[in-house]
């Protein structure tokens, strides 16, 4: 078996990146502190042709070189937007018929291998801050509430993991790895 080259590996250039059919997945970071964890997620979006990354509340944007030293460009692919209350926009997206999905550890949680895609439905992601998670109304305000099963003793995982088993978990759901 040998290892591909950069060249093989049939990568999107940016402007095909633009036009290319999107994942219906958006993903909302609500007061994320890390600037390596949000360029983290802006790499884990590009990979899945995420539809949109919104940045909510302290969530830092672009430019900024700790965002680029683990987004690796990704910030010039992936749709990007800041808006300062994440619950306004929770409200505004299900007015657009988003499905708002917190991804968080709370009573009567779905459990990320239990949870069921619908055909045709945009599903925004909310991930939340690194110490405190997600916002409370947020998590109130959302169609579902995810978690990712952990069996360990720390029952925690870093945002970018999170959001990155979870991106896979749906992409693959919404069979999108044909």
């Amino acid at each position: 078996m040998r290892k591909l080259k950069n060249s093989e590996l049939n990568r999107l250039s940016v402007d095909a990146f633009r036009t290319a059919k999107k994942t219906p997945l958006i993903i909302i970071l609500d007061n994320i502190r890390s600037l390596n964890n949000i360029g983290s997620v802006f790499r884990t979006s590009d990979a899945f042709l995420i539809e949109k990354i919104y940045l909510c509340g302290i969530t830092a944007t672009p430019p900024h070189k700790d965002i680029h030293k683990t987004a690796l460009g990704s910030t010039d692919t992936v749709d990007w937007e800041y808006v300062e209350d994440t619950i306004d926009l929770v409200q505004k997206l299900k007015a657009e018929n988003v499905t708002i999905c917190a991804v968080e550890q709370a009573e009567q949680a779905t459990m990320l291998n239990n949870f069921t895609v619908a055909p045709g439905t945009t599903y925004a992601l909310v991930f939340g801050n690194e110490v405190k998670g997600v916002a409370q109304n947020v998590v109130s305000a959302s169609h579902h509430v995810i978690e990712i099963p952990q069996f360990g003793s720390k029952h925690s995982l870093n945002i970018s993991v999170s959001c990155g088993v979870v991106i896979w978990d749906m992409f693959s759901k919404l069979n999108l790895t044909k």
